[in-house]
């Protein structure tokens, strides 16, 4: 696979720092029920990396003594890692808000015909990745079948409360089909609830438009497709200052499925260490004190236009 990590590790983007850490995002494995086009994580049913019990523990312990209120779980698919039930469980225990990306067809995949059900007792807030409101765009990024499977998986965690009970949020996620920046949300969320209302009485409480990063899958069909400089003038020509204020990355820390830590899910990707260090990789054990990483650097690369472009990109959406 065509790889554009040397063309992004170069860049001119401004200099970040980190505010308080308030979001742990932690990657429990690239193993997925789906091989979606825009996936920047190249994640897919062959993959085997999951997080160990162990790196779990671990996540839990940086959770108790940060004081760290949100925890963002991704893939992948998360719930395929055997732990995640565990790890959501002990997080709300704690008090901890859980945040499952969820890609909806993994509650049709076998041994997890109960996944909704636990996720709405545990109070999970889902976001649902559903590309588009059209079914051909849908298939297009996410593979034959999916939006059919897709539309089944919102009754179904609607009929459980979810986009209807303000304890059980349903955000849904859209990414553009190609090399192009996502349309104002808001507009997009209108044309969601007012297309897939009338269509099938679906409910949800807000749609995140996420900008294509130029990394892994993604970055490979760019490449492949002659489209790379293209898109990445396109980034640099909607770039917004204004957006540097609210990046993701300022209060988030990224943990991978072995543990070491990151200042975003892109920078993981990439494999940029956090605190700029070239030579060693932070592990969730060495972040005595998340405390101490308030006013550090950021790890930029060409890849962060993709978060400042137009009206901004993050894991909630625009900016």
């Amino acid at each position: 696979m065509m790889d554009t990590r040397p063309l992004l590790l170069e860049s001119d983007f401004p200099p970040v720092k980190r505010a308080a850490v308030t979001v742990l995002q932690v990657n429990l494995g690239y193993l997925c029920n789906l091989s979606c086009v825009h996936c920047h994580v190249n994640a897919g049913p062959t993959r085997t990396e999951l997080m160990s019990l162990e790196n779990i523990e671990q996540v839990l312990a940086l959770l108790q003594r940060g004081d760290i209120k949100t925890l963002d779980l991704t893939g992948g698919a998360p719930e395929m890692n055997p732990h995640f039930r565990a790890l959501v469980t002990r997080a709300r225990e704690m008090g901890v808000h859980v945040i499952d990306r969820c890609n909806l067809t993994i509650l049709f995949e076998p041994g997890q015909e109960d996944l909704a059900d636990f996720l709405a007792q545990q109070e999970v807030e889902v976001v649902a990745s559903l590309p588009c409101y059209l079914e051909s765009n849908v298939e297009a990024q996410r593979g034959k079948g999916v939006y059919n499977d897709s539309i089944r998986a919102i009754h179904l965690l609607n009929r459980l409360g979810y986009g209807v009970d303000p304890g059980l949020p349903l955000n849904l996620v859209y990414n553009p089909i190609g090399a192009q920046l996502p349309p104002a949300q808001e507009a997009l969320e209108r044309d969601y609830k007012r297309e897939l209302g009338a269509q099938f009485d679906i409910r949800f409480n807000q749609l995140f438009t996420i900008t294509n990063m130029p990394i892994k899958r993604f970055g490979a069909v760019l490449l492949a497709q002659g489209q790379y400089d293209d898109y990445m003038h396109l980034l640099r020509d909607n770039f917004s200052e204004d957006n540097l204020a609210t990046v993701m990355c300022k209060n988030l820390l990224s943990i991978d499925w072995q543990g070491f830590v990151y200042d975003c899910d892109f920078n993981q990707m990439l494999e940029m260490p956090l605190l700029g260090s070239d030579r060693q990789r932070s592990h969730i054990s060495d972040v005595l004190d998340p405390i101490r990483l308030e006013g550090t650097s950021v790890q930029t690369g060409d890849h962060c236009y993709g978060c400042t472009a137009g009206q901004g990109s993050s894991c909630g959406g625009a900016l």
